[in-house]
């Protein structure tokens, strides 16, 4: 039993908590004028393993600060070409203000820095991310999904609720993408005599290549493109470039096109209908709808205050707005949903708002330069030295598809009533479209809220896409694709994963998972050998800290990552500023949570959503 007593939230504190805040903070600051040497010593024994999770909040956030600052110096790696494409000058001065539509120009000293073309990067020493072509198949991809990876029984995450799932894939849909594979030459996958998949051998796609390969780097690591933009900018409802993004505006006031059935471009990037896109189901199309509206709203309230700006002002700065407001939600509402531990959650809160807190900055703004004490947002752009750019091995942490469900009640949020039940394949694809036009859009909202998407776990992907059939026609089984893909970008297996992220590996299944039955299926799998254990199985089988909804080894990525994106964004960061976003800007979005989005554009979800603190945690049945 712990001799740290508990408080209402749960958290493990010391007596009293204010005297040992101020120690802990008269310590950081001790350890940045003696550059952390003696701290890190103090607390590296806690940041190598889970232990930071059972500290009082105060030291275990100050164990995570430290990791962090390591991971800063050590796994951050350009991957980009000694020689980079140059980037035409701008033909206005737009820019200096304003996001661009292909993400160039963020940093005005390395314009072309983070933009849509560029490459991902690595959290781990290039040189060890060859994929082991010898290994690649071992053992087989579709062993691992069937015996590891089929649901047997949904496994509900019972402290969220679905639009935690709808979020995070319209996230990605902004961050990153690889592009389509070529269906040429794919990897083929051998199947098991009682395997009953309609092809033998499983085609599997390859990752598309890197077309901006130079010469010299032949016999290097494999690199490959983000399609995307990297920076947090929208890019899923703005487009990647000024053709796509001409395509979706009005051309009045700064706002986006809405149809009139309320369908907007899910992917403004493709020639394709969305609907005919591999991802595209209802979850990302509510989550398009809503904030097309929240940018349309920003432009209706910018043009109140500033009725003599064109149609370009509006746009630049509705799209600043709303893309703040993107992050905002995803940093202290989204994040700490599924990461609900005292520590956590206040180490994400301080990324925005920094541990003097939300009243404090907004009074009186910011009282440090350190973004601890006054958080990332708004102060100086920082890249630690090294050009920024997405990783694939954020990437790989990111393969949470257990989150998806495969059965759907959609109900009315003004009785709770039934309205129709749904398999997967029937809210995906085209079939989602229906959907749309047959359920309004609030009590899609209302069905989303009150249900539960899957927990991120062993034997729990979904079947409906585990037996997925692609629009062109070609059967996946995405649980499979994901194990291997992971391998053929050379992304560490779970153990190597551990040590280059300076944690202890595992000696043996049994300190991977508490589960005797589990033990046994990962030794049959994996021939009793913990080094050949996928870096995805790994986090699945861990038992996680108290509260959180992943891994602690998929955190560490996020200790380094999710603040990354922040610091080195000019426009979260150094232009984060009245001057740029206007007084009303930057009001709008420290006024504006996720539930305000949603009751301005859907007000008669008020009843569902009273008395919920987190849009993303369960709401309040109608009725109940």
């Amino acid at each position: 039993m712990s001799r740290f007593p508990e408080t209402r939230d749960g958290s493990r504190t010391l007596s009293p908590l204010s005297v040992v805040a101020l120690v802990v903070l008269s310590l950081f600051w001790l350890a940045r004028l003696s550059g952390m040497s003696l701290l890190e010593r103090l607390t590296g024994w806690a940041a190598a393993t889970t232990r930071w999770s059972e500290l009082p909040w105060p030291l275990g956030l100050l164990t995570i600060l430290t990791y962090r600052n390591r991971l800063r110096r050590e796994n951050l790696y350009d991957t980009e070409s000694p020689a980079p494409k140059s980037v035409p000058a701008p033909e206005d001065t737009r820019y200096l203000t304003a996001r661009t539509a292909d993400g160039t120009y963020n940093d005005l000293d390395i314009p072309r820095m983070g933009s849509a073309g560029t490459r991902f990067g690595r959290n781990v020493a290039p040189a060890r991310t060859y994929p082991d072509n010898e290994r690649l198949m071992q053992p087989n991809p579709r062993t691992v999904s069937r015996e590891l990876l089929t649901r047997r029984t949904f496994i509900p995450a019972e402290s969220l609720n679905l639009l935690a799932a709808a979020w995070i894939q319209f996230m990605l849909r902004d961050w990153l993408s690889h592009g389509p594979s070529p269906k040429d030459n794919p990897w083929e996958v051998p199947l098991q005599d009682d395997d009953e998949w309609p092809e033998r051998p499983m085609r599997i796609l390859r990752t598309k290549e890197d077309p901006t390969r130079a010469p010299q780097e032949q016999g290097t690591p494999p690199t490959h493109i983000n399609v995307h933009s990297h920076w947090w900018d929208g890019s899923q409802i703005y487009g990647n470039d000024e053709q796509a993004q001409l395509k979706l505006r009005s051309g009045e006031d700064g706002k986006l096109k809405i149809g009139p059935d309320g369908l907007i471009p899910v992917d403004p990037n493709s020639k394709k209908h969305p609907a005919d896109e591999p991802g595209f189901w209802i979850g990302l199309v509510m989550m398009h709808t809503l904030f097309t509206r929240e940018h349309n709203a920003i432009c209706d309230r910018l043009r109140a205050d500033y009725p003599g700006w064109s149609d370009d002002d509006l746009f630049d700065r509705a799209r600043l707005i709303n893309t703040a407001l993107l992050a905002k939600i995803h940093t202290i509402e989204w994040t700490p949903a599924l990461l609900n531990h005292p520590t956590a959650r206040r180490g994400l809160n301080a990324n925005w708002w920094g541990l003097a807190g939300k009243t404090v900055k907004r009074l009186v703004g910011r009282i440090s330069d350190n973004e601890v004490i006054s958080g990332i947002v708004g102060g100086r752009s920082d890249h630690f030295g090294v050009p920024y750019s997405l990783t694939e091995e954020f990437v790989a942490v990111y393969r949470m598809h257990p989150l998806i469900p495969d059965d759907y009640t959609f109900r009315a949020v003004a009785n709770d009533e039934v309205l129709q039940e749904r398999e997967f394949a029937q809210v995906a694809q085209r079939p989602a479209m229906e959907l749309m036009d047959q359920v309004a859009m609030q009590d899609l909202f209302y069905s989303f809220g009150t249900a539960h998407p899957g927990a991120i776990t062993l034997h729990n992907y979904p079947h409906g896409l585990q037996n997925f059939q692609r629009p062109d026609g070609i059967p996946q089984d995405l649980a499979a694709t994901d194990v291997l893909r992971s391998r053929e970008l050379g992304v560490p297996r779970y153990n190597e994963f551990r040590r280059l992220l300076h944690l202890k590996p595992i000696d043996s299944f049994e300190e991977l998972t508490d589960r005797p039955e589990w033990v046994q299926e990962l030794r049959r799998v994996y021939n009793d050998d913990v080094e050949q254990l996928d870096q995805m199985i790994g986090m699945y089988a861990e038992n996680p800290p108290q509260g959180f909804a992943f891994s602690d080894t998929a955190f560490r990525i996020f200790v380094l990552m999710a603040s990354r994106r922040l610091n080195s964004d000019r426009f979260l960061t150094t232009d984060y500023n009245e001057h740029t976003y206007t007084k009303v800007g930057i009001e709008w979005v420290n006024d504006t949570d996720m539930s305000t989005v949603l009751l301005r554009h859907y007000p008669n979800l008020a009843p569902a959503l009273r008395g919920v603190t987190n849009a993303f945690w369960p709401w309040t049945r109608v009725g109940s």
